[in-house]
């Protein structure tokens, strides 16, 4: 039977990837608006933090430990950071499908990571409810799969270092909360960008619109979606909670269908019943645990 615990994680994971997955229509509207990469990435993390900041203040909750404020730091400054540049500069050397489906390598990588590195259990079932959950990814994201070798590479190296990202904290959430973490790794991640937009030529959001839908990604896709994950991860573990937030894409497309017009193929749909297939087959057939984020 499916417990409580590994329910209410399901949950949290599933709202996690609703809101990553309206990113991509929020950031169509940012950009169409005249604002940057780097400039949306400032303002993304710079008005999360504030708000974050604000709730942890107001609130009085207890910020994290000495040391594991350090990591959440590092995880935000450098992980997070490290996982947009290459990402985005995987995108000048190899097609957006491409890029997007080598970034998705990220729950089979935690699953590989977890089991070398800190000895999580690495189950038939769970390889294959990630490989599944790959394989409907693929079908899911339209476009050409072409690139040059550096732009495989890039992509790669940003699955790589998302994948490290989560399997550090899941470690953390056995001991800090998920508010108080997400607030840190935000407050890191808006001061490097905000190194980064002054040492350049930020390009503003030029209409109400443009600054509607950068709010939107700092309170929805970034707020309630990281929030939600580390709630979810420390429930149901890292691997599980990876292989689970693949629903994304499937999210993205259903959202670019309703708002922006999009067609939505045959492929598309075949890509989500696998990823919804392998979603609920993993749900259900985890074990129930004691300490989610410890157990991993």
């Amino acid at each position: 039977m499916l417990s409580g615990e590994r329910l209410s994680g399901a949950l949290y994971v599933a709202i996690s990837a609703s809101a990553f997955g309206a990113m991509a229509i929020f950031a169509r509207f940012a950009r169409d608006s005249g604002a940057d990469v780097v400039t949306v990435l400032f303002l993304r993390f710079a008005i999360a933090a504030a708000l974050l900041a604000l709730v942890m203040v107001v609130t009085r909750r207890p910020w994290p430990s000495r040391r594991n404020l350090m990591i959440l730091a590092g995880m935000g400054g450098i992980a997070y950071v490290g996982q947009s540049f290459t990402f985005f500069s995987a995108l000048n050397y190899a097609s957006a499908g491409l890029v997007a489906l080598l970034l998705y390598l990220y729950p089979f990588l935690v699953m590989l990571l977890g089991a070398l590195f800190l000895r999580r259990p690495l189950t038939l079932g769970r390889v294959m409810a990630a490989l599944v959950a790959l394989g409907g990814t693929a079908l899911t994201i339209s476009g050409g799969v072409t690139g040059e070798p550096l732009g495989v590479v890039l992509g790669v190296g940003a699955a790589l270092i998302y994948s490290v990202y989560i399997l550090v904290g899941s470690r953390v959430m056995s001991e800090e909360s998920p508010l108080a973490s997400a607030a840190v790794v935000m407050i890191a991640a808006a001061v490097v960008f905000g190194g980064l937009t002054a040492g350049g030529t930020p390009s503003w959001p030029q209409n109400a619109g443009g600054w509607l839908a950068v709010v939107m990604i700092a309170v929805v896709s970034t707020v309630v979606a990281m929030v939600a994950f580390f709630a979810g991860m420390q429930r149901l573990g890292a691997a599980d909670a990876a292989t689970l937030s693949t629903l994304e894409p499937v999210v993205t497309f259903a959202l670019a269908a309703v708002f922006l017009g999009e067609p939505v193929l045959p492929n598309q749909l075949a890509g989500g019943v696998l990823i919804l297939g392998a979603v609920i087959w993993l749900t259900r057939a985890g074990a129930p645990r004691k300490t989610a984020a410890a157990a991993g």
